[in-house]
């Protein structure tokens, strides 16, 4: 088998034994883009699932918000400007203001988003119309906060003021990435604080699976505690995309229902990983592209590379049908370069705690909290475009599949030494690596390429 691996920005060319299986971790099913979104969008809210129409929710003086998710979300196309436009439209129908009226980037723990920036994903003409009113969430401003209470199974609530005193909270979802995304996790997670995402941000907590999500039974205990206590409604737009620029379809409604749509849609979308194969294996390979959800507007780092996506967003398959104790491949010149703007406190985590460690359980335990309140950070978060100080120590939560993976061989890094840093082995090819993982697993190894998703858009500085 000849196969074009993704290496970084490019691809590198590599001949595999044979007898090697090939697997898929990309979208099993591309659904067609809607050929007019705009129609697409009105039809959608003109008949809304499990909730009144949006007319029926507001009437002249009402307050309202309306949120969306951020710029780390896959979703580079027009909807999220499209869908608030069409909003917009609506609600001027109940003779709303628009000075009532406030625009939120959800962005939790993720850094804030420059004006220029939220221009590429709403418009311009938004970002000049709202000035002041368009604004991107504070997970640490105390006056812009509401504090909800515990749900019953001691989960902390923590809000966005905003959608605690609005008469209604319209959040805008502009993808879901497999079942990780959506539902309650827009407003519990985009709009709240480190003191209720801590929750379920663990190394057992975060799950992508469409069907019984771990994470999303916390969440939905979440919101049915926001509904309980907040005053106004909260209504939302789902959007599944048929590919990062273009809509495959859009729900709206109450997030109950539209969340209840989306899994069913992505169901038929999405193969098992765990029926990808007959078989499990001892070796999977496969290429770590230079992208990261957090580095865009950015670039990627040895942490996101290695742990974020090598361990994390990629390695699913892994945990799937990797034998215990199985070796992994990576592919990656995985750089050691570091953007301190935006990610100030990812070098720190790379050089004073996985130094010192690399259990996940022990991150959390010793340093989440330290990080967390960690205040020159924090004032980089509020006022300098940097991601939460906590929010590199959950990016080393993905160790956890060191549990299931006994040996990590990272081929073609540019550094020895940074591979090494978190307990992996440099090779200096695949053919390399290869011999490596056959001394380890016998010479009859059965080995897997796993096919992994290139996304097609630049992350720039």
């Amino acid at each position: 088998m000849r196969i074009k691996i993704p290496y970084g920005a490019d691809f590198v060319e590599v001949e595999l034994p044979e007898g090697t299986e090939k697997l898929s971790n990309i979208q099993a099913v591309r659904p067609e883009p809607v050929k007019d979104l705009q129609s697409t969008v009105r039809s959608a809210l003109s008949a809304p699932l499990g909730s009144p129409p949006l007319a029926e929710l507001v009437h002249p003086s009402s307050r309202v918000v309306i949120a969306f998710d951020d710029l780390t979300v896959n979703s580079h196309g027009p909807v999220r400007g499209i869908v608030i436009k069409a909003l917009l439209e609506e609600l001027k129908k109940s003779g709303g203001k628009q000075e009532n009226l406030t625009l939120i980037c959800a962005n939790a723990l993720h850094r804030k988003f420059r004006p220029e920036e939220l221009a590429k994903v709403i418009g311009g003409d938004l970002v000049e119309a709202f000035g002041p009113r368009l604004i991107c969430h504070d997970a640490e401003d105390p006056d812009a906060l509401v504090y909800l209470g515990k749900t019953p199974g001691g989960y902390d609530v923590e809000i966005n003021r905003l959608v605690a005193e609005s008469d209604l909270t319209i959040y805008v979802n502009a993808e879901h990435n497999r079942g990780f995304s959506g539902g309650w996790k827009s407003v519990c997670v985009g709009l709240s604080t480190y003191r209720s995402i801590r929750h379920h941000h663990t190394p057992d907590g975060m799950s992508m699976s469409i069907k019984n999500n771990r994470m999303h039974k916390m969440l939905d205990e979440m919101g049915e505690l926001v509904e309980s206590k907040i005053k106004g409604k909260i209504f939302k737009v789902d959007t599944i995309l048929a590919n990062p620029l273009e809509v495959a379809a859009i729900f709206a409604g109450s997030v109950w229902e539209t969340r209840k749509k989306v899994l069913e849609m992505l169901a038929g979308l999405f193969s098992d990983r765990r029926g990808l194969s007959t078989r499990k294996f001892d070796v999977l390979l496969y290429g770590v592209p230079d992208w990261s959800p957090y580095a865009i507007h950015s670039f990627t780092n040895p942490l996101l590379t290695l742990v974020s996506s090598g361990l994390g967003y990629l390695a699913g398959t892994v945990q799937a049908l990797g034998e215990p104790g199985c070796s992994v491949i990576m592919v990656t010149p995985c750089p050691n370069r570091w953007d301190t703007v935006h990610h100030p406190s990812y070098p720190d985590v790379w050089e004073n705690v996985l130094s010192n460690t690399l259990d996940p359980y022990e991150i959390q335990a010793t340093y989440a909290d330290r990080y967390a309140t960690h205040q020159g950070y924090i004032e980089k978060y509020r006022n300098g475009y940097a991601f939460h100080p906590v929010h590199a120590i959950m990016a080393t939560y993905p160790l956890k599949r060191l549990d299931h993976i006994g040996r990590v061989f990272v081929a073609g890094a540019k550094d020895d030494e940074v591979v090494r840093h978190v307990g992996f082995t440099p090779a200096k090819d695949v053919e390399e690596a290869l011999r490596m993982a056959g001394e380890a697993h016998g010479g009859d190894f059965r080995l897997a390429y796993v096919e992994q998703p290139v996304p097609h858009v630049k992350l720039t500085l």
